[in-house]
């Protein structure tokens, strides 16, 4: 061997044991987070070979709650209006479920939609369906048919699992699947698919017609990380408010699964509800969405004393903004308890900031997770200067591999436009400035409609606000803020306010008083119609 052959050799040697040693790292840093969260114990070799089992369905929902069957099947899994079930009953129950639906042919490569509320109706057929290796296609509870059909036939779903309440909504000539096994479903563990099947989540839909984002889940880094940064706790049980047909709920009952939690999931959202869940079962976390922190702030003083929620020792949020005065008065009134995780559909989980961070900043959406890299440029594709504000592309596992329809999201270099603009603080913290596509140019000026929705929000008597551009014919865009506010405020109120603390040109023009904000499903501000408002 020359001597620069062998230069090579040792070079290529010394690389791998970096690399070998980066990966022992990682496996030992994972281990210690497992370890804190109480995932990592002592178990029963027949347990553990249980658990090993699950991994013939995949990543998948299949796969965690037989895992969590095998290791403590007597635990409560889950709480709803119907009553509760264990982890034991739910792989009973899908598995004869998982028959009834293979019996009528479905199984890997079919597509199946579910329209479902929170609860058993929700989790059981998402379960069965992963059992039999089907691809899942989470449906909008707040969509209507029309949209449902075009979801239907752009998805190519054969059949679709739907609430009795919401079985109407379905497309004719849809099949329609039973979301409950009965008496006569064989009770025995399916064979396992040829391929697991995947995940189809939509986008909110907000400015347009949703899209289908597939994600097919190969790593538990993304969960690792959600562990190390919010303090989940194994056998804890939790609240999940958060529709789990969206990423934010979904992404809860998947740590449920992994803690082998009790989850307490209802059909609808109510704000003492949610109180009185937290104070019966003790929860240590809820997972929600912004709105409903607003929600439980807007209670009477005398019903939230009602409750005892000491036992939380997280609210996580995620699924639209956090507006930093929300931040701030639910601190205030319940605890530095807040995590506030920022991502999207498709880029998945990016951020999350947490009390101190948003005590430091509420505006703030936080430092990156353990394995996401988060890349800002400017409209060019090159990096931008330290402090300056860029489009934000993310990186991780949990990255979508593109909408169904064959579109696609901005990508570079191997990371996926998150559709925002933001900046990183000199502490390293993200702060996001508003979607890219929400910037309002009027009379050539930019803004950015969060900080002033966040000036009009402390105003006195103003519960919601929103601000986006709409056109006019002189200045191309103008500004209009859409405010649900008791008292006697009126639009020359607002619009002194804002002039006291910003530049003129983000003084709003139009000031539209509503009774409530139009949302959908998932609490988003459903901006098309804000529009049709104001025009």
């Amino acid at each position: 061997m020359t001597p620069a052959a062998a230069d090579r050799v040792r070079r290529a040697l010394a690389s791998a044991g970096t690399v070998a040693a980066g990966r022992a790292t990682e496996g030992l840093d994972a281990l210690r987070v497992l370890r804190a969260a109480g995932v990592v114990t002592p178990i029963r070799p027949d347990k553990a070979l249980g658990m090993a089992l699950s991994l013939r369905y995949g990543l998948s929902l299949a796969a965690g709650y037989t895992a969590s069957a095998a290791r403590d099947g007597r635990r409560t899994a889950l709480v709803d209006d119907e009553g509760s079930l264990t982890y034991v009953q739910v792989a009973a129950r899908t598995d004869a479920l998982a028959a009834a639906y293979s019996r009528r042919g479905i199984g890997s490569g079919t597509a199946v939609g579910l329209l479902a509320r929170n609860g058993r109706g929700f989790i059981e057929p998402a379960v069965a369906l992963a059992k039999v290796g089907a691809d899942v296609v989470l449906l909008n509870t707040g969509m209507a048919t029309p949209q449902l059909a075009d979801v239907s036939v752009r998805e190519r779903l054969a059949a679709a699992v739907a609430d009795e309440e919401l079985a109407d909504l379905l497309p004719a000539g849809l099949e329609r699947l039973p979301s409950a096994a009965t008496s006569e479903d064989a009770i025995r563990p399916p064979t396992p698919p040829r391929a697991a099947g995947r995940l189809v989540l939509l986008t909110s839909g907000t400015t347009g017609t949703p899209k289908g984002a597939a994600r097919s889940v190969s790593s538990a880094g993304p969960g690792i990380a959600m562990l190390e940064a919010i303090p989940y706790r194994a056998g804890e049980p939790m609240v999940i408010g958060s529709p789990l047909f969206h990423a934010w709920g979904l992404a809860n009952l998947g740590l449920s699964m992994l803690l082998g939690s009790t989850v307490v999931l209802r059909r609808r959202f109510d704000p003492e509800q949610v109180l009185a869940d937290i104070d019966v079962h003790r929860a240590t976390v809820l997972a929600a969405v912004p709105v409903m922190l607003q929600r439980m702030l807007e209670l009477p003083a005398q019903v939230r004393k009602r409750y005892d929620t000491s036992s939380l020792r997280a609210v996580a949020i995620s699924g639209s903004a956090l507006a930093p005065s929300l931040a701030t008065r639910f601190m205030d009134a319940y605890g530095d308890v807040i995590y506030n995780l920022y991502g999207s559909t498709e880029v998945g989980f990016a951020t999350v900031a947490s009390p101190e961070d948003l005590r430091a900043d509420p505006a703030t959406a936080g430092r990156p997770l353990r394995g996401v890299t988060i890349r800002l440029v400017d409209s060019d594709g090159e990096p931008v200067a330290a402090g300056q504000s860029g489009r934000i592309f993310v990186g991780s596992d949990l990255a979508f591999e593109g909408y169904t329809g064959g579109e696609d999201k901005a990508r570079l270099e191997g990371l996926v436009s998150s559709g925002d603009m933001g900046r990183f603080d000199e502490a390293g913290r993200l702060v996001v400035a508003g979607r890219d596509d929400d910037m309002i140019v009027s009379g050539g000026e930019n803004v950015f409609p969060g900080e002033v929705e966040d000036l009009i929000a402390r105003l006195d008597g103003v519960r919601e606000v929103a601000v986006l551009g709409v056109p006019d014919e002189r200045f191309g865009q103008r500004m209009a803020a859409f405010v649900v506010a008791g008292g006697d405020l009126d639009a020359d109120a607002v619009r002194d306010h804002v002039k006291a603390h910003l530049a003129s040109y983000k003084v709003p023009r139009d000031v539209i008083f509503l009774d409530e904000l139009p949302r959908n499903a998932t609490g988003k501000v459903v901006k098309r119609r804000l529009r049709e408002e104001a025009s």
